[in-house]
């Protein structure tokens, strides 16, 4: 999961509240048909999501290691009917409501160590914390990926103070690849490579 160092705007979505990847391959299938886990779907935004990125996005918990949060009227604003469509996000749904992201991008130079290179990141409400559905969703994105770009790697930046990022990068099978310092904070950058029984 990549940490939104910015404040987060509708097109910028990231970390332990969200996960990213903008892939950047030609016929990517876009948007895949929903991904089912044993609790979750994964599937593209719909405007009955728009309440719920407003007040994922207005979270002072959720902002805590991704640059900040914003204000609900700034949100109301700002975001489209149907925010988050867009190819490489996956809205998280839980019982039919939407309870985070995940992304799965290409890293657009926040971090020049994973510019270029296939971005997790994610976001969750934090009602939704602690029960293991990053995890769960994070696994089933990087299994999809896995299955329509086999072979190649993921790349994870998290604030090094991002403890339940950090626990998640190490559940799902980011190494360390290098840690630096970056928007006044130590980063981790963590690479992930599909195994075969991943793909």
């Amino acid at each position: 999961m990549r940490d939104e160092t910015a404040v987060p705007d509708e097109t910028a979505v990231r970390d332990e509240t969200a996960v990213s990847v903008e892939v950047a391959a030609p016929a990517l299938p876009w948007p895949p048909a929903p991904i089912r886990t044993e609790r979750l779907v994964l599937r593209e935004s719909e405007a009955r999501d728009r309440a719920a990125f407003i007040e994922m996005l207005a979270s002072p918990e959720v902002g805590t290691y991704v640059g900040g949060h914003r204000t609900r009227d700034e949100l109301e604003r700002a975001l489209p009917a149907v925010p988050g469509r867009r190819p490489g996000l996956f809205t998280v749904d839980l019982d039919g409501a939407m309870i985070g992201t995940v992304t799965l991008e290409k890293a657009t130079g926040h971090f020049p160590q994973a510019a270029g290179r296939a971005e997790l990141g994610y976001l969750f409400l934090p009602q939704a914390w602690g029960s293991g559905y990053a995890a769960e969703a994070c696994a089933a994105a990087l299994d999809w990926f896995a299955s329509v770009l086999p072979g190649e790697p993921v790349v994870l930046a998290t604030q090094t103070a991002n403890a339940r990022s950090m626990r998640l990068a190490a559940k799902l099978g980011f190494v360390e690849a290098e840690r630096f310092e970056a928007y006044g904070a130590e980063q981790w950058l963590g690479e992930w490579s599909p195994t075969p029984h991943r793909a």
